[in-house]
């Protein structure tokens, strides 16, 4: 949890937003935040719920549930239901790493953050850090796809980034954080 809240308190820094400031989360999950789960941390926490509208790929009863204020949209991160430039700011927490077609599904999920927001902040686990953070596993993310596959019990992709990497998604130039196991990618720049 001090992981997450560090990364909301840098998106407050960085990006500055206030009550009027509107925010796209894109990769929401159908659940509630806490009892243990960390899942939709920024609605739980961020000041203006009001003013971000959750993105997820499945149903999100559950969220919308949990969230009143927020307002819940299914959609593909790859192919966003909004117009240019309709939020002020975009998020996305340890998504990009999830989103199928290799790179090229990754670029079309970060064009399509930025095309629809103003500016964004993007993380994704560290692929040079020795753990693999959703399993704790080491070194398991530097082996070939195949052989991470069998070895990671995930049910998803698991396309894990370096900071070069992580920046060659974006149409311009960002600013890329290390902060060891976490990337955090801030623009445009």
């Amino acid at each position: 949890m001090r992981s997450r809240r560090r990364k909301l308190d840098l998106f407050v820094e960085l990006l500055g937003p206030g009550p009027e400031t509107t925010v796209v989360d894109v990769g929401v999950t159908d659940a509630p935040f806490g009892a243990g789960s960390t899942d939709n941390f920024f609605e739980a926490l961020y000041p203006w719920p009001e003013q971000i509208t959750g993105v997820g790929h499945t149903e999100l009863d559950r969220f919308a549930a949990a969230f009143p204020q927020v307002r819940a949209v299914r959609a593909d991160g790859r192919e966003l239901p909004f117009a240019d430039s309709e939020f002020d700011l975009g998020f996305s927490n340890a998504v990009v790493e999830h989103v199928a077609g290799g790179r090229e599904g990754q670029r079309r999920f970060v064009h399509e953050l930025c095309r629809v927001s103003g500016r964004v902040f993007v993380t994704t686990p560290n692929r040079w850090f020795p753990l693999e953070v959703h399993t704790l596993l080491p070194f398991v993310h530097w082996l070939p796809a195949g052989a991470r596959e069998r070895l990671i019990p995930f049910g998803d992709v698991l396309d894990p980034l370096g900071p070069k990497e992580l920046a060659a998604l974006f149409p311009y130039s960002v600013r890329v954080l290390n902060t060891g196991m976490t990337l955090i990618a801030v623009g445009p720049q």
